[in-house]
């Protein structure tokens, strides 16, 4: 006997409906799976982007204290940024190991900026140069003259002037109304790893073999000495890439025409305080200036004074990278310019400068390696360098050229790149300039580029066809409608 349609028809009901549960109940399933999952990335996107780059995200202005790095000792490893070593630069992920650029704390968890509060500037006394001769290779033969005595080492430096009484103005000047200046100033500079072995077989010289007299005609030249020059030292050991190069390397730079340096940057003491102090010796035995670093935080933080055709030119140097904070000077501890957090004691010193100098030029290591775009680190740092007081900003240590700027009236040239230095897998690394600022005894600096490629130890120029095109890549990199003409003219677009 079969049994009725109408139950026939009420079990056919109730098995599909168990059918269309189960599709249901699965498809709650899988939604639910996809919410977790997303939850998930979201929450781990959050945590690297926090973790990762929120320090950057923040002006110095605004830092009050900056936190410290994951390592559980309270340091920061080795970069890893340069291969100088084996005269090859990395080209995978340690090419952004500085991205967020923490700042580093010491094993007791103090910020940079309190290793050491510098002691009042006037009390410390600042080192200066004697006021120009005849010209600038005239000075060049002076600088090699030099034979005072640090009292408190007994290690040569410098002589020094007197800084000239200010004028009603505020200024220093003697210089005739529409005379100028011209300065040069150039990246990364290295002669140690195969750069040095190539200078051992073709000689010191080997790097200016292109140059000419481009630096000797000028009225200043300025790069940015990436490595101690020494032959004693022993080698930093958290750090990936360590640097030391033959002081036979800084009497060839000279004669080049090279002026003055700066010492703040991450590699200053790869060999020490030992090796910053050699290399500030080796300096002065061959008449070169330098800024950024010192035996102490008021040499350091000082700035270095030129007189140049009337003009009073006074130089500051200072660093947002490096590995740890005991790399930052002290009282009485040698060291490195300090621009991490608020940067009080740069700021300070360009005050300074700006009272007893007619031009005020800031030389500054930050950003982030191999980032053709500057960060809001270099940027604010910038801006509130030139609000106390700088006509000049020049920026290196991304290995990079990036763009110019031009912030209420005055130049910024947030990366140089690198000049004498060992040639890198990455191409960018391998695009350069030279750096020419003519500027007035009001401060005001007109910019022009000469472009450069960087070969093995020794800047090459480019031909017609590679300079249009690096000329053209640097004003897309520019803000703020900066541009650069066919001659490397630079000009600039909506003044701030």
């Amino acid at each position: 006997m079969y049994p009725p349609r109408s139950q026939k028809h009420q079990a056919g009901k109730k098995a599909r409906r168990k059918r269309q549960g189960r599709k249901w109940g699965y498809v709650n399933l899988c939604l639910l799976a996809v919410i977790a999952l997303l939850i998930g990335y979201y929450l781990l996107t959050q945590k690297a982007h926090t973790g990762g780059s929120a320090q950057e995200s923040h002006k110095p202005a605004q830092q009050t204290a900056e936190q410290p790095p994951a390592d559980p000792k309270g340091t920061v490893p080795g970069s890893g940024e340069e291969a100088g070593g084996s005269g090859q630069e990395t080209s995978s992920e340690q090419a952004a190991e500085e991205a967020a650029d923490p700042p580093p704390l010491d094993q007791a968890g103090t910020p940079p900026d309190q290793a050491g509060t510098p002691p009042d500037q006037e009390a410390a006394g600042v080192q200066q140069d004697q006021p120009a001769g005849s010209g600038k290779e005239q000075a060049a033969q002076e600088g090699k003259q030099e034979t005072g005595k640090d009292p408190d080492s007994g290690k040569a430096k410098p002589q020094q002037d007197q800084i000239p009484e200010k004028t009603a103005s505020g200024g220093t000047s003697d210089a005739p109304s529409g005379q100028t200046i011209r300065i040069h100033f150039v990246g990364d500079m290295i002669f140690s790893g195969k750069v040095e072995t190539l200078l051992e077989s073709k000689g010191y010289s080997y790097p200016f073999t292109y140059l000419g007299d481009l630096f000797k005609k000028d009225d200043l030249t300025l790069g940015n000495l990436e490595t101690p020059v020494t032959t004693r030292g022993v080698g930093a050991k958290n750090k990936t890439f360590v640097f030391k190069s033959s002081p036979k390397a800084l009497d060839a730079l000279r004669a080049a025409g090279m002026d003055a340096v700066t010492l703040a940057n991450n590699h200053i003491l790869d060999q020490g305080e030992e090796g910053l102090l050699d290399t500030i010796t080796h300096l002065g035995a061959s008449g070169i200036k330098y800024v950024g670093a010192g035996k102490n935080a008021a040499r350091a933080y000082a700035p270095e004074y030129f007189s140049i055709k009337g003009m009073k030119v006074a130089l500051v140097g200072a660093s947002r990278v490096y590995p740890e904070s005991s790399w930052a000077a002290g009282t009485n501890k040698p060291g490195v310019a300090s621009a991490y957090g608020q940067a009080p004691e740069v700021l300070k010193s360009i005050a300074e400068a700006r009272d007893n100098a007619d031009l005020v030029i800031v030389m500054a290591h930050w950003g982030i390696e191999r980032q053709s775009t500057p960060d809001a680190n270099q940027k604010a740092l910038a801006h509130a360098f030139i609000d106390a007081g700088a006509d000049l900003i020049i920026g290196a240590h991304p290995h990079v050229l990036q763009g110019l700027e031009q912030y209420k009236g005055k130049w910024i040239a947030y990366s140089t790149g690198n000049f004498i230095f060992t040639k890198s897998t990455v191409p960018a690394t391998w695009k350069t300039a030279v750096f020419e600022a003519s500027c007035g005894p009001k401060g005001g600096c007109g910019m022009k580029l000469i472009p450069y490629k960087t070969e093995l130890g020794q800047p090459v120029p480019m031909n017609a066809e590679e300079g249009k095109k690096l000329l053209q890549e640097v004003q897309q990199l520019s803000i703020g409608g900066v541009r650069v003409s066919g001659d490397g003219t630079v000009t600039s677009g909506s003044a701030r």
